[in-house]
Formats: C-alpha cells, sequence, structure tokens
C-alpha cells in the first residue's frame, strides 16, 4: 500500500498519541488516481481504510479531495460521491483544481468549466455535512478531552485529539456558565451536535 503500517500499532497503543490521520487521497474514481499518478484504486484505497480503522478503533481520517480535474467526467465526479458516501470520513475539505505550471496535470487540458467545478466540490461538501453531522449526533451525551483553544463572543473554544485546529471541528462551551483557561484540558460532555460543532459543559 505504501502506507506505513506499522505506525498504526503504535498509535493503538499509546495514548500519548492523538487517533487521527490525514490522508490526501484527492479523488474516488480509480480513473482519475491513475490520471493524477497517484499510483492506487479506489478498491486499494478503501481496503487501506478499513485497516486503518481496525487497527486503531475510534480513530478520525481527514482527506482532502480535489474537483474538476482534467478529464473528470460525470460518472468520475459520480464514483467519487459515492466514495464519500461509502467511506464516511470524519472530516473532508475539497478543492476545486487549479491549473498550475511545472505539475504533470499542467500537460492536460483544463476542460472542466470552473463553474461546474464548484457545482461539484459544493456537492461533496453537502453530501459531508450530513455525514459529519451524524458522526457528530453520535458523540451527544459523551465526555471528551478537549483542549481550550480561545475565548469568543461569550464562549470558550475548544478541540478534541481528532480535530485540528482551525480546520476541523470545533467543540464550544457557554463562558457565561463555565469559567475555563485557555491551554487547558478539560473534560466535556457533549450535549448537542451540529454539522460541523459541538456543544457541551464542563463536568
Amino acid at each position: 500500500t505504501g502506507f506505513p503500517l506499522d505506525v498504526l500499532d503504535v498509535m493503538a497503543k499509546r495514548d500519548n498519541i492523538c487517533k487521527y490521520l490525514d490522508i490526501p487521497l484527492q479523488h474516488g474514481s480509480t480513473d482519475m488516481l491513475s490520471k493524477m499518478r497517484r499510483g492506487t484504486t479506489r478498491e486499494k484505497t478503501e481496503k487501506l481504510l478499513a485497516t486503518i480503522r481496525e487497527k486503531v478503533p475510534g480513530i478520525a481520517i481527514r482527506t482532502t479531495l480535489i474537483a474538476g480535474h482534467p478529464g473528470e467526467t460525470e460518472e468520475d465526479f459520480q464514483e467519487m460521491l459515492a466514495f464519500v458516501e461509502k467511506s464516511k470520513f470524519e472530516r473532508l475539505g475539497i478543492f476545486t483544481y487549479s491549473h498550475e505550471e511545472n505539475t504533470h496535470s499542467h500537460s492536460f487540458v483544463d476542460d472542466v468549466p470552473d463553474k461546474l467545478k464548484q457545482e461539484r466540490a459544493n456537492a461533496v461538501m453537502d453530501l459531508q455535512a450530513s455525514i459529519s453531522e451524524e458522526i457528530n449526533q453520535q458523540k451527544v451525551g459523551k465526555t471528551f478531552k478537549v483542549l481550550i483553544d480561545r475565548k469568543e463572543s461569550g464562549s470558550f473554544i475548544g478541540r478534541t485529539e481528532f480535530d485540528s485546529p482551525e480546520v476541523d471541528n470545533e467543540v464550544i462551551i457557554d463562558a457565561e456558565k463555565h469559567y475555563l483557561r485557555v491551554g487547558d484540558f478539560v473534560n466535556i460532555k457533549i450535549d448537542s451536535a451540529t454539522e460541523f460543532d459541538l456543544y457541551g459543559t464542563p463536568v
């Protein structure tokens, strides 16, 4: 697979390592992965994801995808949507393809219109929002160790071990009811959730 699977054994055994992996997969269509020279297929990628989740239960996997790469057909895009639906990534971002010099893809014709690129990216993020909300709702009633990052607009803002700063989910605590210190780890019971945020109280 090219992925250092022994890293997963270490992650599973050690409590001081966050159960979080960022794997920039770029696409979910085998045809597009070939055009991108990724050296893998959708099937191999799905097997890798299954192995990661088996070896490190509860892990959060973030990935980044690209919409509108040269040669991306509607069929390729639908395959990427199906891949996202099946894989249920805990965290996901998507960019529209940008034609840059000195890259392998620059030799291709940038043949997907900008409007269509954005429509496809939006559709992936709409799907991911529903997946993320489903995952977040499962956290309601559970308690997580949260690192408090900042205070903002009457709330303390923190994150769990499954969240990278500034790009992932945040945990929001009412600062008028609870006093917390920025930089501290606090056990927070999750009371409610939205697509990309958790709301909780210290316990």
